[in-house]
């Protein structure tokens, strides 16, 4: 069911949502408000350093880390990424807080917990970035 769009937050913009959906009538899916700045982030860690033709800078290093093993200078250099990643490309957020978990029954799996705070309205919000690390065996 979709709800009206709220004016009161419209400062936090529409979009097509990423990746690219298309509703059950046929029409590219759009993103509205908090959404939007989800989706904003899942674009940005996403993405590879270098990745954009004219963006070099734009993007996450994190996916540098593919190949390292899950431990914690791995964990600590995928924060980092993050972090910076984040301040950098989101103006629209304050980063509070990044923090890496692993479980052992997904060795390979690194979920990477996001709060912020959106600027404009004091709102916070929460995410968890899954980054799938495959050691070399």
């Amino acid at each position: 069911m979709t709800t009206p769009f709220d004016d009161t937050r419209a400062f936090l913009g529409t979009g097509f949502k990423f990746p690219l959906q298309i509703t059950s009538r046929g029409k590219l899916a759009l993103s509205r408000t908090d959404g939007r700045i989800e989706d904003s982030i899942y674009f940005i860690l996403g993405t590879r350093l270098g990745e954009r033709l004219m963006q070099p800078e734009f993007g996450c290093g994190i996916h540098d880390l593919l190949f390292a093993p899950n431990n914690p200078a791995t964990h600590a250099m995928a924060v980092e990424h993050v972090r910076r990643a984040l301040v950098g490309h989101e103006p629209r957020i304050d980063v509070l807080s990044v923090v890496p978990e692993t479980t052992n029954a997904e060795p390979s799996l690194l979920l990477i917990r996001i709060e912020y705070r959106v600027r404009a309205n004091n709102a916070m919000g929460n995410l968890v970035y899954p980054f799938y690390i495959t050691e070399a065996a």
